[in-house]
């Protein structure tokens, strides 16, 4: 099976599972979901088999520093919720992002440096977003909702990957992350539910982020030397582990106080 039909079978799977995951268990679960590589992570997976090890591997690191202009988002998303509308909203955090990345396009650092500021910008966030909601709603969505949200997703992977040898290992990896699936989230929660709603979805994106800063840290150290295999399995065990002390860490009281609080 060519990466096209890869990318066409699993990126779909993906975000039909997170999309139908979150509408049962509350928007904040939903955006922990997104937060998790699933985008990103197949990214990475088919420019390693497309353009080799140590060009994802420094897409990796690329995809580090843009987790500082995720965190960004969200935090100028919520704090802006609560005064206007989810369009509006959407096009200043859009802007932060896009300012933010344009800063961190040269920047050089240490890989374990960048993980440390990476870390630090997410819990700065957490603690400056106003307070959520992540009660489950009952509100019936349409029935374009899902195929909408899966069309836009395979559209974002199949573009990356294709545009990457032109963009560069850094470059692309500063643009994966760019919170697209965040931002249908949001604003969904934003329009049909209010502002609590779409805060909730941001608080679930960062809390998520956290644990998913060490997926990439172990695919940029570690990928050229152990294989696609072993890197992305190691990456992905890590990643569960980081999640669940994460939450535990921010919150004695579970997940729903830490998206409400």
């Amino acid at each position: 099976m060519d990466t096209l039909a890869l990318k066409i079978i699993l990126t779909p799977l993906l975000f039909g599972a997170v999309s139908l995951a979150g509408r049962r268990w509350g928007p904040a679960v939903s955006g922990s979901l997104v937060a998790l590589p699933l985008t990103s992570a197949p990214v990475l997976l088919f420019l390693a088999l497309d353009h080799g090890l140590r060009f994802a591997a420094a897409t990796a690191g690329g995809i580090l520093a843009g987790t500082i202009s995720g965190a960004l988002f969200c935090l100028v998303y919520a704090r802006l919720a609560r005064h206007t509308v989810w369009a509006l909203s959407t096009a200043v955090a859009t802007l932060g992002y896009a300012v933010c990345t344009l800063a961190l396009r040269s920047a050089a650092l240490a890989l374990p440096l960048l993980v440390a500021i990476v870390l630090v910008a997410l819990a700065a966030a957490l603690w400056l977003m106003p307070p959520g909601d992540n009660k489950p709603s009952e509100l019936a969505l349409p029935w374009w909702d899902l195929p909408a949200r899966i069309l836009i997703a395979t559209s974002f992977i199949i573009a990356i990957t294709a545009l990457a040898p032109a963009l560069g290992p850094h470059l692309s990896g500063l643009i994966t992350p760019f919170p697209l699936f965040t931002t249908i989230l949001a604003a969904f929660a934003h329009a049909q539910r209010g502002p609590a709603q779409a805060i909730s979805v941001m608080r679930g994106v960062v809390t998520g982020l956290m644990g998913t800063t060490f997926f990439f840290w172990v695919v940029a150290a570690w990928l050229p030397q152990l294989g696609i295999a072993l890197t992305f399995s190691l990456a992905v065990g890590v990643t569960l582990l980081a999640q669940t002390l994460s939450l535990r860490a921010l919150s004695g009281r579970g997940f729903h106080a830490l998206c409400s609080s």
